[in-house]
């Protein structure tokens, strides 16, 4: 019976935010921002250098250069100045009676002006990979560091997303004077709770686990990411109930959500910043937990005891968090 009551409580909920504008932005724009992380982000396997050859003149050159730098095509010289005297950072390599020179504009960093230079003499010597006497180690790190970094950031903002969704939700029932009904009615404050709590859930659950798809984080652990992102959606019903109670209109909740920005942002700096002993004191904040198991998940290095546990002390400060204002959510319901 509470569960048909908590359904028609999420029915009407969906129905109702289907048609506002504000409510379908909230749910598309993380996953735009997904497929622009996408185009910004760099992959960790770039290279740095980006060479111009005149096309077919020295296919073979072309190949070589290619294992080393991003190599541009061009039909002939003309169209090769065209591109090195362009805002980027392109260098030609072109034909000379005997061998090969540079072409630069003159402003580019040092180090890619060497790297091109070394790269010319290599071919012209005739060294190939097979001779290296070096040996490459790998740590299997093969997320790009911004990439990832950027995807942690996108799903902790789907969380405050989702209360703000939630603390929409809670306004109309207030302004439809609605939420004092409730207690006149057979459905339970807690059914009431996480009635209206559900939208917001489901709504991090979607956009955190498409963001995820999008940006090619599909084969990471996607039970530890749902664990972690359950765990969120716990923290958006708080965020989303503190500020919807609290707030008259649409633009007052919308304002009191973007503080909880600050204590996100300073979370994030902390785990990214700050030495491992200094960061005990960021052990308060949940959005340190989450953005923690986060970097683990989507760098495959988290095992699920870790994960677990940050997810239990995420559960703990968000159910503290709610037995200290438990009363005026009570208050706020009369």
């Amino acid at each position: 019976m509470i569960l048909r009551k908590i359904w028609i409580i999420f029915s009407r909920d969906l129905m109702v935010n289907m048609r506002e504008f504000m409510t379908v932005y909230i749910i598309i724009i993380p996953l735009l921002m997904a497929v622009g992380i996408n185009f910004l982000s760099p992959s960790i396997n770039e290279t740095s250098l980006n060479l111009a050859l005149i096309e077919n003149e020295n296919p073979k050159q072309a190949s070589y250069f290619n294992d080393f730098a991003h190599v541009e095509l061009l039909s002939g010289k003309q169209q090769i100045e065209e591109r090195v005297m362009a805002r980027d950072d392109v260098i030609g390599i072109l034909p000379k009676e005997e061998g090969y020179y540079i072409m630069t504009q003159g402003n580019e960093p040092q180090s890619i002006l060497e790297y091109a230079k070394l790269l010319n003499v290599l071919y012209e010597s005739d060294v190939q990979l097979e001779d290296a006497r070096s040996e490459i180690i790998e740590f299997g790190r093969n997320v790009p560091p911004l990439k990832k970094t950027l995807i942690n950031i996108l799903l902790l903002l789907n969380s405050m997303l989702a209360g703000m969704l939630i603390a929409m939700n809670i306004l109309e029932e207030k302004v439809d004077r609605t939420v004092s009904a409730i207690n006149v009615t057979p459905t339970p404050r807690s059914a009431f709770i996480f009635g209206k709590g559900l939208m917001g859930m489901f709504a991090a659950l979607f956009s955190s686990i498409a963001c995820l798809f999008i940006t090619g984080f599909y084969d990471i652990n996607l039970g530890q990411a749902v664990l972690v992102i359950f765990s969120l959606t716990i923290l958006s019903l708080l965020i989303g109930f503190i500020q919807g109670l609290n707030s008259t209109d649409v633009m007052e909740a919308a304002g009191s959500v973007k503080l909880m920005f600050l204590p996100m942002a300073g979370s994030i700096a902390g785990y990214e910043l700050v030495t491992g002993n200094w960061q005990i004191f960021f052990y308060w904040s949940p959005f340190y937990w989450a953005y923690r198991s986060n970097d683990m998940i989507l760098s495959k290095s988290g095992t699920w005891a870790q994960l677990i546990l940050s997810v239990a002390i995420i559960l703990v400060i968000c159910g503290l968090a709610y037995a200290f204002i438990a009363p005026r959510i009570r208050e706020k319901l009369q």
